[in-house]
């Protein structure tokens, strides 16, 4: 007997809070169903296993950072949007650490392929067309900005910037301002 209220899709959201709270590898089916106050057996038939369960958090993640980063990226344009995009990812590292760990969570190509994974780069190619970027320079900006973005974000949040000035947030918006320009001045080669 299924107990009433477990969904699948109430238990992933569950999980992702518990991503944040404890660590996205700290996810667990037992850690669920702890939550839940129930026997790990009565979510079987949600979830497959925890693979499965983290799966799930990160395509929710996803979603989520996709539609942030939609929502933050309208009407917006050059440098702009630039900067409403890198901060959708900051922002959402720091209030969904766990979360945000899972959207890096390795996917299979067919689930990746199917997930908001792809919207992510149509998102980041929408932001270059103001740089005026062409193949195959558009792809390696691509794999610059996600580089810069997370690169940052993950040292921030180790607190990898707290024990020096100048603060995190100037730097972020100096290191903005230079992707910007080299954006606007992209080498030929």
């Amino acid at each position: 007997m299924v107990r009433a209220g477990l969904t699948t899709e109430r238990l992933v959201r569950a999980g992702a809070e518990l991503a944040d709270e404890v660590g996205f590898d700290q996810v667990t089916v037992s850690a669920l169903a702890r939550r839940f106050d129930v026997k790990v057996a009565s979510l079987y038939s949600h979830l497959k296993n925890s693979q499965d369960l983290k799966t799930r958090i990160a395509l929710l993640a996803l979603e989520e950072l996709a539609d942030r980063a939609a929502d933050a990226l309208a009407g917006r344009s050059g440098k702009d949007a630039l900067a409403a995009f890198a901060d959708v990812y900051r922002d959402y590292a720091h209030r969904h650490p766990g979360r945000y760990a899972a959207a890096r969570h390795p996917l299979d190509p067919e689930t990746a392929a199917s997930s908001a994974g792809p919207r992510h780069t149509q998102l980041t190619r929408a932001i270059l067309r103001g740089y005026d970027l062409a193949e195959p320079d558009q792809t390696h900006a691509v794999r610059l900005l996600g580089s810069v973005f997370h690169g940052y974000v993950s040292l921030e949040t180790a607190g990898g910037f707290s024990h020096s000035a100048p603060d995190s947030q100037e730097s972020w918006t100096r290191i903005l301002d230079a992707l910007d320009s080299l954006l606007r001045n992209w080498p030929i080669p």
